[in-house]
């Protein structure tokens, strides 16, 4: 009997805190990211705006990363530049979350009973927002 082969997830649905607000006011907060690659990680540090300021290049990593959200035509840094910050926080764990531990599942502690359970922090999980 054959073992069951592993599939590697590399798309990650997740639902932004407040969400993208385009300029005819839809807010956009469903959206994917994938794993980044290598060239990924290497391509930003070349980029003048990295150079100046090293703070801008999880703009640029998430720009590459993140391949939709909400009915948007794309995501550009014009999009990443434009989020709330709580909604930047939240993207920068997910990226780092996907790509150095693999999981977007967080344990957590129930205040009141003690239980202890994990919770999806992307949101796609059934009943999540």
């Amino acid at each position: 009997m054959t073992a069951p082969t592993e599939v590697l997830r590399t798309e990650y649905p997740f639902v932004l805190p407040r969400g993208y607000v385009d300029e005819d006011g839809r807010v956009h907060r469903e959206g994917v990211m994938r794993l980044a690659t290598g060239r990924d990680e290497i391509m930003p540090q070349t980029d003048p705006r990295v150079r100046q300021n090293s703070a801008y290049l999880s703009i640029l990593l998430l720009e590459r990363t993140v391949t939709s959200l909400g009915s948007l035509p794309s995501v550009d840094t014009f999009v990443v530049e434009n989020l709330f910050a709580s909604d930047l926080a939240f993207l920068q764990d997910l990226y780092r979350r996907i790509n150095s531990e693999g999981r977007t599942e967080a344990a957590v502690t129930c205040p009141n009973c003690g239980h202890d359970f994990a919770v999806d922090l992307a949101g796609d999980a059934p009943g999540g927002s």
